[in-house]
């Protein structure tokens, strides 16, 4: 599953946007300070949402959407079209 997919997956099971989450999360105090687990432990207790993808929302509000460029355009299973995650939901992006 490529990280984007994840960041999709998020979208589908909490109704908002990765970014809208982003925003959340900064309004909870959250930022590039802030260790996984606390924000693993709101995602699951607001959102439910499992690891895997609380893990790739960790990534985006500590880091941003930037991602190595390692699997881009690989082909592989890991595989992103870009090393940039969209975050404004997946009806919108235009690297489907």
């Amino acid at each position: 599953m490529s990280f984007q997919a994840y960041l999709d997956a998020v979208e589908k099971k909490t109704g908002l946007t990765p970014r809208e989450l982003v925003a959340i999360a900064g309004e909870k105090g959250f930022d590039s300070s802030t260790a996984a687990t606390p924000i693993v432990q709101w995602l699951a207790d607001d959102y439910g949402l499992g690891r895997g993808h609380a893990m790739a929302m960790v990534h985006v509000i500590t880091k941003g959407p930037q991602i190595s460029a390692k699997h881009v355009g690989s082909g592989g299973t890991h595989a992103d079209p870009t090393d940039t995650l969209w975050l404004d939901g997946a009806a919108t992006n235009p690297h489907p």
